[in-house]
């Protein structure tokens, strides 16, 4: 159990990773600088979220599929896939309803930017040591 605290360091230098790639000031602008990203290569889009490929295979190599570990990788996976969602209604489709326009409109604040962090970190720990108990 001595490479918790490493691991734990190692999922939060990549979270702020990924803050630091998707830093934007409103939702508009992270889909869009997302977009470019996907544009290039759908691989690329999916790389520039490397700690949800951290958290899967930490959760694989401990067996940690518990509440905690099954809940982070859904956060995760819908978090992905709702960017996708975005960028596929405002590039694609051309057409976004009226509640999703206003969003992509908001500030993005502080806390929200590192929501990620406050949220996934505390639920890896608590997947990783409720299996060493």
């Amino acid at each position: 159990m001595e490479i918790l605290p490493q691991i734990i360091f190692a999922l939060i230098l990549l979270e702020l990773f990924e803050i630091y790639l998707q830093q934007a000031k409103t939702l508009t602008d992270l889909i869009d600088k997302l977009f470019v990203y996907y544009k290039k290569s759908i691989f690329l889009f999916f790389l520039i979220h490397p700690a949800f490929y951290f958290v899967l295979g930490a959760l694989l190599y401990f067996d940690a599929f518990n509440f905690y570990g099954v809940t982070i990788l859904i956060l995760k996976v819908f978090d992905i896939f709702f960017k996708l969602e975005l960028i596929k209604q405002k590039y694609y489709l051309k057409s976004m309803d009226s509640e999703l326009l206003k969003m992509m409109d908001m500030k993005l604040t502080f806390s929200m930017k590192f929501l990620a962090l406050f949220v996934h970190v505390p639920l890896f720990y608590m997947a990783i040591i409720s299996i060493f108990g």
